[in-house]
């Protein structure tokens, strides 16, 4: 599949740790706005949230840090799906140097798709699904 761009942002001083370089955290948060793109993309994010009571939770998050970011640096995050199963997805994305084009961080993901009352993993309704399978092929 082809990379999807969903998040744009600039590394500011205060997201910074005492080294100079943006702090763990920062990354997390850039992902997971990311990760709210993606899934809106294929008509599961904050509507079908509310209207269905069904929702995502990460069961396993992997970063792994290939260039540090420092204040004033631009980044783009693009995604991906990578597999589908039953009630789980996986998927990854891509924080890369807006300038420079280098890959700062790459996040891979598994999400478990959820009764929101009953806080189980359900099967991915049909249109989810297939808006998964259209941008995987």
């Amino acid at each position: 599949m082809d990379w999807i761009e969903t998040h744009r942002d600039v590394v500011y001083p205060w997201q910074c740790d005492h080294m100079g370089h943006m702090n763990v955290m920062y990354y997390t948060g850039m992902f997971d706005r990311a990760t709210w793109h993606l899934f809106g993309r294929v008509g599961a994010a904050s509507e079908y949230v509310r209207s269905t009571r069904r929702g995502w939770a990460a069961v396993r998050s992997e970063i792994d840090y290939q260039r540090e970011l420092l204040p004033g640096d631009m980044v783009v995050i693009r995604s991906r799906f990578l597999e589908l199963g039953d009630r789980k997805a996986v998927f990854e994305h891509e924080m890369v140097d807006a300038l420079s084009g280098e890959v700062a961080a790459v996040n891979r993901l598994v999400g478990v798709h959820l009764d929101l009352q009953e806080r189980r993993a359900v099967p991915i309704p049909e249109a989810v699904r297939t808006a998964i399978e259209t941008l995987m092929s």
